[in-house]
């Protein structure tokens, strides 16, 4: 199938490889993968945190699009010009990516894969060991939807397109905390009764937050962002959260990606107090995740209404703010740009922060 709106193709033969069958489980990150900031945009359990617009069902963690249908696919969240993915699939079918298209055509019914990498200044392709594999760069979607995420799937439906292993990683991300000292943070002092927060930088270059409340904020403004960080609590069920489009000069008043590693009845899918990765008081997190006493990775995108977070590369929240605008995001839709602050909850507060990034997307 070749699609009329693009003038050039990169055509990735995915041919079968002796190795393919001792690839380690689909759907999964290491954990390296996790800290260096993957996160899986198909969770081999369902199609949230994707647009279909077709037929589409998830089997045995495979995601098969088609089944007699045309179908587009592709995730609801914009990662801006600057990522790379790779993804396992098999069955015909294209995948477009902002600088590159990509028609996929299999050997014979073993699966491949796709690597891409794009920058702002170019973007790449390849496939599998044993096929052929071309790139191209400069090649750009006119369809509306490539402007707001990394890539979306075709198929015709007279066969099905299936898809697994889907992962991406944000790039050209910037420390905001690099792990010697608090240079572009200050401690908020709107509210001198809530200044008990200890903020500190270990001997191992992590950021420590003790006591509470208080509140840490960055000295300079964001409102579209892809902002990534590893956290560790240490005790059980302590309560902190990183806020973001606060409203400057004030104590705490933006969204709050939360931090709270305890559920409910031995259930995961029963987070306690919204769960880490929520978008608290608006979106609990459909799982939690993460552990207490131990290293997790958190990555938050804010584009426009929509927000979305991944905790330890799986995807937790997919949200779209369809309230009202209004310059205070406890009552309505702020798009405005703000500071991200870290929260120090309570006396209990005991939390460790390292690798704070940022990557900055294009005003809505």
């Amino acid at each position: 199938m070749r699609h009329p709106l693009l003038a050039a193709t990169c055509v990735l033969f995915l041919a079968a490889t002796a190795a393919a069958d001792d690839k380690p489980k689909p759907n999964t990150l290491t954990a390296k993968e996790v800290a260096d900031g993957w996160i899986l945009l198909f969770d081999g359990e369902s199609t949230f945190g994707w647009k279909i617009d077709g037929a589409a069902e998830v089997k045995d963690g495979v995601l098969i699009l088609g089944k007699g249908k045309k179908t587009v696919a592709y995730p609801t969240t914009n990662f801006g010009v600057a990522f790379e993915y790779q993804l396992e699939a098999r069955g015909p079918g294209q995948i477009v990516s902002r600088k590159g298209f990509f028609e996929i055509t299999t050997a014979s019914d073993a699966w491949g894969t796709v690597r891409y990498h794009q920058t702002a200044n170019g973007s790449g392709g390849g496939g599998t060991a044993g096929g052929e594999s071309r790139t191209t760069s400069g090649v750009t979607s006119t369809r509306p939807e490539l402007d707001t995420g990394a890539l979306y799937l075709e198929t015709d439906g007279k066969a099905e397109l299936e898809i697994r292993s889907l992962k991406l990683r944000p790039l050209d991300s910037q420390p905001l905390f690099a792990g010697k000292n608090l240079d572009g943070w200050k401690v908020n002092a709107a509210d001198p009764k809530r200044m008990a927060s200890k903020f500190a930088v270990t001997k191992d270059g992590e950021l420590s937050v003790k006591n509470g409340p208080g509140d840490l904020v960055t000295e300079k403004e964001f409102a579209n962002f892809v902002l990534q960080f590893e956290c560790k609590t240490l005790g059980d069920g302590l309560n902190s959260g990183i806020f973001f489009r606060c409203i400057p000069g004030q104590y705490q008043n933006g969204y709050e990606a939360q931090v709270q590693n305890a559920f409910l009845d031995n259930d995961r899918t029963k987070p306690k107090d919204f769960g880490t990765g929520a978008i608290y008081r608006r979106v609990a997190t459909r799982k939690v995740v993460s552990n207490d006493n131990e290293w997790f990775t958190m990555t938050v995108v804010a584009d426009g209404r929509h927000i979305a977070t991944w905790v330890n590369g799986y995807q937790t929240v997919d949200w779209t703010d369809d309230r009202k605008e209004n310059d205070n995001p406890r009552q309505g839709f702020r798009a405005a740009k703000g500071p991200l602050s870290i929260q120090g909850h309570d006396p209990t507060t005991d939390l460790l922060f390292r690798n704070i990034r940022v990557a900055e997307l294009p005003a809505k």
